[in-house]
């Protein structure tokens, strides 16, 4: 062998090495990584499991989950609203500060921006295997579905459940009507539709095909770390359970709905056990804002919490969270701290030792506290915005003020029964109050005269949120809102 030989067979061999050893070192890096496992209700209240008080309801599987981990009290979804919920968990924004309010309708020209990361982005940094499956609602068609967000895999429906041509009790919508104008109801593979949802007894089947889709998943990527977003479409109208789960419950189809998804959560629970997962991977249950309240019997319950979907009252904001890690976070425990959707994106970050986005966000990392550190306090404060951006209460600690605004109520209106919707409002001005939440969790008692400082902290507060997000009541530009994506129909 000549020299030049010897030199590329060294150069060569130290390539090979280099390669290995990097090799090497990512596989010691991710190997002590933990799954994550986020499954996303839509319109649960914060009353409908039996571990937060539900009655003639039924969820073993999810009481043993918050037995084995952690339950919060004091957990907040960003807006009352579908798409805006889902942009802050996804990001660890005010949904108003990456430009997305409401709920979008299909072919609304909105979505999430490319320029915002995602969980799924933040993990991939990590070299996690992701997969969203269920409902999306963040851009309809392809460029702006979970697959250019940083996933790797999706199945589901691009938006909510009840936007298609057939009304709640499975009936084709008359033609000229406001839900006969709805496409079908598309279910999408990847990027592409591949079939239409028609039928309420498909609909029954979602919960369960989801769940397959997460085992699926789960078998395939169980050698290395992996995300799933688990976004059930359900219990949001129109609700249905399969025939295995009808009638079992007590509280009608409703009751139905919610223990078929506490028995799928318990197929996910078993399939880790199964693989000898259960001890690595990190499972967080929550929902995206409370129930809609004027669809009666097929909504959920607040458990005593004021009003509900669509609303900036604790009924509409406050909603379930249950978190399992097995051996890392404690077993049983009750944090009763103010906490967001918005801190799963920095404490997963943190978790993972992965790098927060660039671009600011508004999450706080909750990791020391989940960890069983009751002394943590990482969130103090709290912006209940709604409708376009509308800074319409602010909270700090257990006190929150509640701004004069219109607002939709439930409250002293004949619910609706059986999938069709009773009346609710839109335009009722609430007035100005302050409320303490640790002794009124019902927000019914306006204290402003009795402690008029913290009226003024409240309100400095708000002045802040205001300057850098906007108050549409104020007719207030915020100097740090970013916009949402413009999309173009084809």
């Amino acid at each position: 062998m000549n020299k030049l030989n010897i030199r590329l067979y060294l150069i060569l061999s130290l390539f090979i090495t280099l390669d290995l050893c990097k090799s090497l070192t990512l596989n010691a890096q991710t190997k002590n990584l933990p799954n994550i496992i986020l499954i996303y209700m839509d319109d649960m209240g914060y009353g409908d499991l039996s571990c937060y008080g539900a009655l003639n309801i039924h969820t073993p599987i999810l009481d043993k989950m918050a037995a084995e981990g952690i339950r919060f009290t004091n957990f907040n979804t960003t807006q009352a609203v579908c798409s805006a919920s889902r942009a802050s968990l996804l990001t660890g924004c005010y949904a108003n500060r990456i430009g997305i309010s409401g709920a979008l309708w299909p072919k609304a020209g909105i979505g999430l921006s490319p320029d915002e990361m995602t969980i799924a982005e933040l993990l991939k940094q990590k070299n996690y295997a992701t997969a969203a499956f269920g409902k999306w609602h963040l851009g309809d068609v392809k460029g702006y579905l979970p697959k250019s967000h940083g996933f790797d895999e999706y199945y589901g429906i691009p938006y909510s459940n009840d936007m298609w041509p057939v009304l709640y009790d499975g009936t084709p919508a008359k033609t000229g009507t406001n839900k006969s104008s709805y496409p079908p109801l598309p279910l999408i593979e990847g990027d592409q539709a591949v079939s239409t949802i028609t039928t309420l007894d498909q609909q029954a089947q979602l919960t369960g095909t989801l769940t397959d889709k997460t085992i699926s998943f789960i078998e395939r990527n169980k050698e290395h770390p992996f995300f799933v977003y688990l976004a059930h479409p359900m219990p949001h109208v129109p609700i249905n359970a399969s025939e295995k789960f009808k009638g079992k419950s007590k509280q009608g189809l409703y009751g139905d709905v919610i223990q078929e998804i506490d028995a799928n959560v318990g197929r996910i629970l078993k399939k880790l056990d199964d693989l000898k997962l259960d001890k690595n991977t990190l499972i967080i249950f929550t929902s995206d804002n409370g129930p809609w309240f004027n669809f009666g019997n097929h909504a959920g319950s607040t458990g005593g919490l004021r009003e509900g979907k669509g609303t900036s009252f604790e009924g509409g904001h406050r909603v379930p969270c249950i978190m399992r890690w097995k051996g890392v976070l404690p077993s049983g425990l009750v944090l009763n701290q103010l906490a967001s959707t918005i801190d799963v994106l920095p404490t997963l970050a943190a978790i993972t030792n992965a790098k927060l986005p660039e671009k600011k966000i508004d999450g706080v990392n909750l990791y020391p506290l989940i960890k069983g550190d009751i002394s943590q306090n990482p969130r103090s404060e709290f912006y209940y915005y709604y409708r376009k951006n509308s800074l319409e209460a602010v909270r700090k600690d257990h006190w929150k003020l509640v701004f004069e605004h219109p607002s939709r109520s439930y409250e002293g209106q004949v619910a609706g029964k059986d999938g069709f919707p009773g009346n609710s409002p839109e335009n009722i001005m609430m007035p100005k109050a302050l409320y303490d939440l640790r002794r009124d969790p019902g927000e019914r008692y306006d204290v402003q005269k009795e402690f008029p400082e913290m009226v003024k902290i409240l309100e400095a507060i708000a002045d802040k949120a205001r300057e850098e997000l906007g108050d549409d009541i104020q007719k207030k530009q915020g100097s740090q809102v970013r916009e949402a994506a413009k999309i173009i129909y084809q």
